[in-house]
């Protein structure tokens, strides 16, 4: 008998760019791949999560392509078979890694756990990923064209895991009265798969650095201290939520380990000697990013303010919540041990401070009519800082 070998082209698949990440690439016919996605696990090799896939894909003809997203069970908080990508989570594709297009129509089977979908590219080579991305090149971008605005001072308050710099941004007219304004710290992209947090601090720091009136009262009113990068790391490596020692940057704010987490504890340091120094911080929100879920928790200590903030997205921005109108967060995600508190939560505790953490859905938003674009995400940034600062009128 003679063997038959049945060959066929295959396409290259690659990851080698700023965010890039895939498990695996199986051919399985010509015009068929399975793409398993890496996830990422916690230095114990636990709480797996598969919620971040990037790649591109060169050379491959102008017809149809299946793309089968596999490995995509995991655990969360110890909660094993858990998995964040289904039918609700439709990914995007681009020609040039800048404009980016959700696909209209995806494959879920609910047995084997896997998403798939079907694409006829109309040049090559293209990208596809979970959500837009924000790596270091679009940081760059926004560096570069805010870089020599007077009202903007950027420092570094430490490095990562890999010797990246952590940095703090500071946005406010230096000539009115500090004593008049009020503070605000913004942070983003604590979670490395979490891009859409990333698209709202660029649109934020570009609202806030606008030239107008309105842009001009918001830096007479507030001084807006802002981490726009809290794991460059994770987004250099194409993360999902744990640092390069393994650590969640949400979680661990009640058991600070300089060597292990120092990003958590350069970022909490900074916040610390703002406070020493004789400042206040009259509110504090971290922005993230989950499937379907959307919503904004406070401390029960500033429930007034969260609930004017929360009022305001509701009515005036395009924040739709999809839990009750205002939530009281939690004391930690891991009660009676260390080692569980989120960001919002250990400031609370420690300093008092009203400190409030925001979750943005990536599948659709009714409000938007569709799944959140770049434009979109940008345009809630605006939108946030200035309701931040009506919420203190």
């Amino acid at each position: 008998m003679v063997a038959v070998l049945l060959a066929f082209f295959i396409a290259p698949v690659f990851t080698n760019f700023p965010g890039g990440s895939v498990g695996g690439v199986e051919w399985l016919a010509e015009n068929h791949v399975r793409i398993s996605v890496e996830g990422q696990a916690n230095h114990e090799r636990r709480n797996r999560q598969a919620n971040w896939y990037y790649f591109r894909i060169d050379g491959y003809p102008l017809k149809e392509l299946r793309i089968e997203l596999s490995d995509l069970v995991g655990e969360y908080n110890g909660r094993l078979g858990t998995h964040a990508v289904d039918e609700s989570t439709h990914p995007v594709y681009s020609y040039d890694g800048i404009t980016w297009t959700h696909f209209s129509q995806v494959e879920w089977d609910a047995k084997q756990l896997r998403l798939s979908f079907r694409f006829t590219p109309e040049r090559s080579p293209f990208w596809i990923a979970h959500t837009p991305p924000y790596t270091e090149k679009e940081f760059g971008v926004l560096e570069t064209t805010v870089e020599a605005n007077p009202m903007l001072r950027r420092e570094s308050v430490g490095k990562t895991v890999e010797g990246r710099e952590i940095p703090l941004w500071t946005i406010t007219d230096p000539a009115a009265p500090p004593s008049g304004k009020k503070t605000v710290w913004l942070m983003f992209r604590q979670h490395a798969w979490e891009s859409g947090s990333s698209w709202v601090c660029d649109g934020a720091v570009r609202a806030l650095l606008a030239e107008g009136d309105e842009a001009a009262a918001l830096r007479r009113m507030v001084t807006w201290k802002i981490f726009p990068m809290a794991d460059p790391d994770g987004v250099a490596h194409g993360g999902v939520r744990f640092n390069r020692s393994g650590y969640d940057l949400n979680r661990n704010w009640d058991a600070i380990d300089t060597t292990k987490e120092p990003e958590i504890a350069a970022e909490h340091l900074a916040v610390k000697q703002w406070l020493d120094g004789g400042n206040r911080i009259d509110a504090f929100l971290t922005v993230h990013n989950t499937e379907t879920s959307e919503y904004l928790e406070g401390p029960a200590s500033c429930r007034p303010l969260v609930e004017r903030l929360h009022k305001i997205l509701e009515k005036e921005t395009s924040f739709n919540p999809t839990r009750r109108k205002w939530q009281d967060a939690a004391s930690t995600t891991s009660p009676g041990k260390k080692g569980g508190m989120t960001v919002d939560q250990g400031l609370s505790a420690e300093f008092g401070i009203c400190a409030m953490l925001m979750e943005q859905m990536v599948a659709r938003n009714a409000k938007l009519g569709g799944f959140p674009t770049v434009v979109q995400r940008q345009q809630f940034g605006g939108q946030l800082v200035k309701a931040m600062a009506k919420a203190f009128e």
